[in-house]
């Protein structure tokens, strides 16, 4: 027996004649959401970063651009350079879906690396601030994801397989629903209590290798659920997916990043 949904508009209103999508919501909400938790931690609550309101604004301006111009950059590139080859334009319509949060991670870091630069301060410090607020962006991400039905799972007989009125009849894994709360609400619950009760704060970098390595290991769990990408199918004959294949090698940056954070602390 399956979940059978209505599909949801991709726009959520329209003010006057323009339409505002759910997938910009979801951003709007990430950057906000997590500009704030940013502020929380900048007011005495992390003693190794201080950055004034007029810095912490300007890091924002750096991380929407590195989520923004690597996201798409990465989804681009990893996932259909093919097309986009071909039409060359569509690599502007973000609004059309198409973002790689691996893409995404690369522009937050060479983002913040650069605002650090500039700024004089620690940017794996800052990293570290961020990889604990990151998994915000991440939930609203995926839910971004389910209700435009994007990668949806692979077929399922599991009582709670999704079916799309008008979009299939065979149930479906709910796969940015499990990805919804393993990337974001759990993994933003562990990143918050290693931040909070443990001492790997005091490590530059140690947390954002934490992040990479736990994103990772959800990422390729989550994987084994959500249907490969139709213009790439699967990587191997075994199953492997671009999806796998990334947080791989994200996996292992994370685990470099960890060991060279605590054998050096700053």
């Amino acid at each position: 027996m399956a979940i059978y949904i209505e599909p949801i508009s991709p726009v959520a209103f329209s003010i006057l004649g323009l339409d505002i999508r759910w997938y910009a919501l979801a951003y709007v909400a990430a950057f906000v959401i997590g500009y704030f938790a940013f502020r929380y931690f900048m007011t005495g609550k992390d003693e190794n970063v201080t950055l004034s309101k007029k810095q912490i604004d300007d890091l924002l301006t750096y991380i929407i651009l590195g989520v923004i111009l690597g996201g798409r950059l990465g989804y681009v590139l990893f996932y259909n350079l093919s097309f986009f080859i071909a039409h060359p334009l569509e690599i502007f319509a973000v609004w059309h879906g198409g973002m790689s949060f691996h893409g995404g991670l690369i522009g937050v870091i060479i983002a913040t690396l650069l605002f650090a630069k500039k700024e004089n301060q620690n940017g794996l410090r800052i990293l570290d601030v961020l990889a604990v607020i990151a998994p915000i962006g991440l939930f609203f991400g995926r839910i971004a994801n389910f209700i435009n039905m994007e990668v949806m799972g692979r077929p399922t007989d599991m009582p709670w397989g999704v079916v799309f009125n008008g979009h299939g009849e065979i149930p479906r894994h709910p796969s940015p629903l499990y990805e919804a709360a393993t990337e974001g609400i759990l993994l933003f619950i562990i990143m918050y209590c290693l931040y909070k009760y443990t001492k790997l704060r005091k490590y530059p970098g140690a947390l954002g290798g934490m992040l990479g390595m736990l994103y990772a290991i959800f990422r390729i769990g989550c994987e084994q659920f959500r249907a490969p990408d139709i213009q790439i199918g699967f990587l191997t004959s075994w199953g492997l997916t671009m999806g796998q294949l990334l947080s791989g090698i994200m996996f292992a940056c994370g685990l470099g990043l960890f060991l060279y954070s605590i054998r050096k602390k700053v």
